[in-house]
């Protein structure tokens, strides 16, 4: 690979301006690891100003692009409805309102139109996800965690009486949209999957707790232990297990058993997430892998430390490209939902606060309402 690389990166300059701009860009972020409809968006817009372009096949994928973009703005628009009913924001006032970047990162997950249901749901347990982060990040005390996080493993509204006003909120609002999904998907595949969904949200409530411990004693944990509560605390397991009763496809009583687990391609997923939202995140309360790296290997230079993130990030795509291609228990649906997660996370998080170059809001803005046919 570094072979191809190297040799690649010297053919540039006697390459047509064309073909050495799609080789540049391939170098920089190969395919592979493109979020699709981030993808869609700039190959329409290359291919735009390609010499032997197709006139009518560009203006069919315009117009296609501009289809989905409007089923995207009707989901996007019943998401904040539900946002505002909920209140949270409101009742809040440290509580994170980004109802847009949390739909971002389900176009990314499920980019197909048929999936329009699915994206509406699991972007509300985001909503959710960023709001008890907040909490346990920057406001709770640790007493009051410790409460919170009793009364979750409960999973009963009495559990709540002994907790501070703002958390009773938040415990409702987390318990009635985990039913009120548990209960579309009742519905729709006829099964019952509520014991399968508060395991996820019992296991991130003590994932954040376990990091709020450490911030609190000011300790520093080994890598993996940082990295192996961090895939839990990042929210990836509870997205792909709703992911995969949402959509349903092909569940048999092994898959739904595996789901008590922590299947691995879920864990290569969500670790790739985990180390790309630490590049991208400056400033946390507690230590990340960064940290945790530079200690443990006694690196004093954080740049290095960041190429070695980067470079465990390439081999767990390799990874991640492997269980793609052998897991055969989880549906077809799911195992490119794992993928698309990953890919996302790299759009989302890559530039981190540079404000330079492509935000998250610039994505939503060229996603959501930038028509393709204004260029």
């Amino acid at each position: 690979m570094d072979f191809s690389r190297d040799h690649l990166h010297q053919l540039i300059p006697n390459l047509s301006l064309e073909v050495g701009r799609y080789v540049a860009k391939a170098l920089k972020v190969p395919s592979h690891l493109r979020m699709a409809r981030l993808e869609a968006r700039n190959y329409t817009e290359e291919y735009s100003h390609a010499s032997n372009q197709i006139p009518s096949l560009l203006q069919l994928a315009k117009l296609d692009f501009d289809m989905v973009q409007l089923l995207h703005q009707r989901e996007l628009t019943e998401i904040s409805r539900w946002w505002k009913e909920l209140g949270l924001v409101d009742k809040l006032g440290f509580a994170r309102d980004r109802p847009s970047e949390c739909f971002l990162w389900t176009m990314g997950i499920f980019p197909e139109p048929c999936y329009s249901k699915y994206r509406i749901e699991l972007t509300k347990t985001i909503c959710i996800l960023l709001v008890m982060d907040d909490i346990f990040d920057t406001y709770g005390s640790l007493d009051e965690l410790v409460l919170f996080t009793k009364a979750i493993k409960r999973w009963d509204l009495d559990a709540m009486e002994q907790l501070p006003e703002y958390m009773k909120i938040c415990y409702m609002a987390l318990y009635n949209t985990t039913h009120e999904i548990a209960y579309k998907i009742q519905k729709e595949h006829g099964l019952t999957v509520v014991t399968y969904l508060k395991k996820t949200w019992i296991d991130i409530f003590e994932a954040f707790l376990e990091e709020a411990k450490w911030f609190n004693n000011k300790y520093t944990p080994t890598f993996r232990e940082y990295l192996d509560n961090g895939v839990i605390s990042a929210g990836s397991y509870m997205a792909m297990v709703h992911a995969t009763f949402l959509i349903g496809d092909g569940l048999s009583k092994e898959t739904i058993s595996m789901l008590k687990s922590h299947p691995r391609l879920f864990s290569c997923s969500g670790e790739i997430l985990r180390l790309w939202d630490d590049l991208g995140t400056s400033e946390r309360g507690y230590a990340c892998s960064i940290q945790c790296l530079m200690r443990e290997n006694n690196i004093s230079d954080e740049n290095e430390a960041r190429k070695h993130i980067r470079q465990l990030i390439g081999n767990l795509w390799l990874e991640l490209n492997g269980l793609s291609m052998t897991t055969t228990t989880l549906p077809s649906s799911i195992v490119k939902a794992s993928l698309n997660m990953a890919r996302t996370a790299q759009v989302i998080y890559e530039h981190g606060d540079d404000k330079s170059t492509f935000t998250v809001d610039d994505y939503v803005q060229t996603l959501l309402f930038t028509p393709s046919l204004s260029y």
